[in-house]
């Protein structure tokens, strides 16, 4: 059993888990919704397309540097008041900078601000969160309880940016307020949330523990470095995440360059977040009937031929369509990984390894934008930039496939018999 979940407790009819479920999807819906709105107000307020990017930025750097100290405080505090708190604080934030819209005060400076709080509260909510987990669901039940988690950020982000969209056309105040009621739903479900007391006993209580802020990081991070399955799949995340956003990118600017309208282009990406979903629905069959292996190495392969076929598939909802299908199996191989984490990682040490992993995904989202404005600049042809993009990710393939220790990588179910105490 895991942490003191109860073992007999159907995981449709745990109701622990669906609070947790339910108050993650919240979180990152109201995210996706400041995500667009920031630019739309941004714009409203005859800004710079240069603010639009320094407020995207800072929301960035917020987010990828609290991830390591989150994890950190995920250990060492009850997750439970941790998820409260920020949810209480992200609330306040977008509800000043809605009450300044209403008073006709608004200030860039403002929006900053209230980014910044965005992007620490809700990376410090996440490893909160995900260490919680393995304490409401039994270990029989954790990969089906990762697969489903794994539909939540698809459904936020297919249905953050039409929404976002829809209200600020209704008045730029609205997804503001919208934001701020979410986030307090996602406050108001969290207090019915109960954790077993072996999940936070001690958190509190112990206000320095005697490594300290710092030595606690440390060992979070030696701990994940001694793991040669955790550590090898962390490297190949990150690397085909980066190659991934790059993608993306240079997929959108692909599509403007060859006359491609504003609702076909939110079509293509609507089919993303649909294969996102769906493959997050047989995720946990899948995980259950193909080999760990099979499932980590073969995504790296599809992936590979998703991406080289684009090259030669117009854009539109052709493109849109593999895109869909490199999305459909994201959830598989993310369920097997994420399943093995957490089984493998004592709880003591799950908010400082569900931070790292936050940290690692943040440096590879903002260096991938990155990596593709270069090779669009560099090439001038967008089908050229994807074609770069097939090549690395082949190299993530191949790397894939020689590697020891994807190809042994261990199946959870004997993991599960007898999980890692804390």
């Amino acid at each position: 059993m895991s942490d003191g979940a109860a073992p007999d407790v159907p995981l449709s009819r745990n109701r622990n888990y669906h609070i947790l479920w339910s108050g993650q999807l919240f979180s990152e819906f109201a995210s996706e919704l400041i995500l667009i709105a920031f630019p739309l107000l941004i714009l409203s307020m005859a800004g710079s397309p240069l603010q639009m990017g320094v407020a995207s930025s800072v929301l960035a750097v917020a987010t990828m540097s609290a991830a390591a100290p989150a994890g950190v405080l995920a250990d060492r505090w009850d997750r439970r008041k941790i998820m409260l708190i920020c949810q209480a604080l992200r609330a306040l934030a977008v509800s000043s900078l809605a009450l300044a819209l209403y008073l006709d005060s608004y200030t860039f400076a403002h929006l900053l601000a209230v980014a910044v709080l965005e992007g620490v509260l809700g990376s410090v909510f996440q490893p909160a969160e995900q260490a919680a987990l393995p304490s409401v669901v039994p270990a029989s039940q954790l990969s089906a309880a990762v697969a489903r988690n794994a539909a939540r950020p698809f459904l936020a982000m297919l249905l953050g940016p039409i929404v976002a969209g829809y209200l600020f056309a209704l008045h730029p105040i609205s997804p503001f307020l919208a934001d701020a009621v979410i986030l307090t739903i996602s406050f108001g479900t969290m207090l019915f949330l109960r954790l077993p007391r072996t999940a936070d006993a001690g958190r509190d209580a112990v206000a320095e523990p005697p490594a300290g802020f710092r030595g606690q990081f440390t060992e979070g991070l030696r701990w994940v470095l001694r793991n040669r399955v955790i550590r090898t799949t962390m490297a190949w995340a990150v690397v085909a995440n980066m190659v991934f956003s790059a993608l993306l990118i240079i997929i959108l600017a692909m599509s403007e360059q060859d006359g491609v309208g504003a609702g076909q282009i939110g079509l293509m990406m609507a089919c993303f977040g649909a294969g996102g979903i769906l493959g997050a629905i047989a995720a946990g069959w899948l995980h259950d009937a193909v080999k760990p292996s099979v499932v980590v190495i073969g995504f790296s392969w599809i992936l590979t031929v998703a991406v080289a076929l684009m090259t030669v598939v117009p854009t539109g909802v052709p493109l849109g369509a593999l895109l869909g299908a490199a999305a459909f199996f994201a959830p598989v191989a993310n369920t097997v990984v994420l399943t093995y984490q957490i089984t493998t990682t004592p709880d003591e040490l799950r908010g400082r390894l569900s931070g790292l992993v936050a940290l690692a995904s943040g440096a590879a989202a903002a260096l991938g934008p990155l990596i593709g404005a270069f090779l669009l600049g560099g090439l001038g042809d967008g089908r050229k930039a994807v074609l770069v993009c097939a090549g690395g990710l082949l190299l993530v393939a191949l790397a894939s496939t020689a590697s020891p220790v994807l190809r042994r990588f261990p199946a959870v179910k004997a993991l599960e018999e007898e999980p890692v105490s804390a």
